[in-house]
């Protein structure tokens, strides 16, 4: 049974302090169930702050974002190695602010896929359409198109050990959220573009929905047959809502 994961993504916020709060609130509430994966993904100038102090606690620490290089002249970068060097285990890799807001094709997205995979870390692999895609009927494609550049740079063998996450434009950060029907149906038509290469490695993924899910929504966006679990961004910086989600992730596996 492929796993649910939880994924809280800070983007650019948190202090020493509030992170520190957050984390005790959540870790508190929070409890170990069975194919059931939390995990936080702070600013990388918190990594160290974060992981040291969940210590045992069953949360997971992921990046947003790597570079696909391994060293050198990249002012402002950070390597796999390093993330690897303060225990992450995740990276959110091609989230549509980077794409949209820094340029990042679906090259340079594979290329840090591909890259993350050979270091043994688990890329979360985000893919979406914007609301003039959609309105256009073009989710699919672009959805489809997105994937495809991945798959044509590391394989699906390797994608296996890979999360995707739909995250369609539109609904991030605006309050707008798809249909559990609207995300079910990207969400299918994911498994089955990699279905059309191998039916284990389109089983076993989780596919993550991230269109700001939240404590009211995220039962019914759970309890689709596709829809593997959240990748969470306002709602994560809430421990109260934060834990919400986990337990709705937690019950759609009974």
């Amino acid at each position: 049974m492929r796993k649910t994961i939880v994924a809280g993504n800070w983007k650019m916020n948190g202090t020493t302090e509030s992170n520190k709060a957050l984390l005790e609130n959540l870790t508190a509430g929070l409890n170990a169930v069975d194919g059931l994966v939390t995990l936080v993904c702070p600013p990388a100038v918190y990594l160290a702050q974060v992981k040291q102090q969940l210590g045992n606690a069953p949360v997971a620490v992921g990046a947003q974002n790597v570079s696909a290089q391994p060293k050198g002249a990249f002012t402002g970068e950070w390597s796999l190695a390093m993330l690897q060097d303060l225990g992450c285990e995740y990276v959110i890799i091609g989230h549509s602010e980077r794409r949209s807001i820094f340029g990042e094709t679906d090259n340079q997205v594979a290329e840090k896929v591909a890259a993350t995979l050979d270091a043994k870390l688990i890329p979360v692999l985000c893919v979406g359409e914007t609301l003039e895609e959609r309105e256009a009927g073009e989710t699919i494609n672009v959805v489809s198109n997105q994937v495809e550049a991945v798959l044509a740079r590391v394989g699906i063998a390797a994608l296996a050990n890979a999360v995707i996450a739909y995250e369609p434009v539109w609904a991030i950060g605006t309050g707008l959220t798809a249909t559990p029907q609207q995300a079910q149906d990207v969400h299918k038509a994911i498994r089955a573009q990699l279905a059309a290469s191998d039916d284990s490695v389109a089983e076993n993924m989780s596919i993550l929905y991230g269109g700001s899910m939240n404590a009211v929504n995220a039962a019914e966006l759970l309890a689709q047959q596709d829809i593997d679990g959240g990748l969470i961004g306002g709602a994560s910086l809430k421990a109260d809502e934060f834990l919400t989600i986990c337990a709705a992730a937690a019950d759609s596996r009974k």
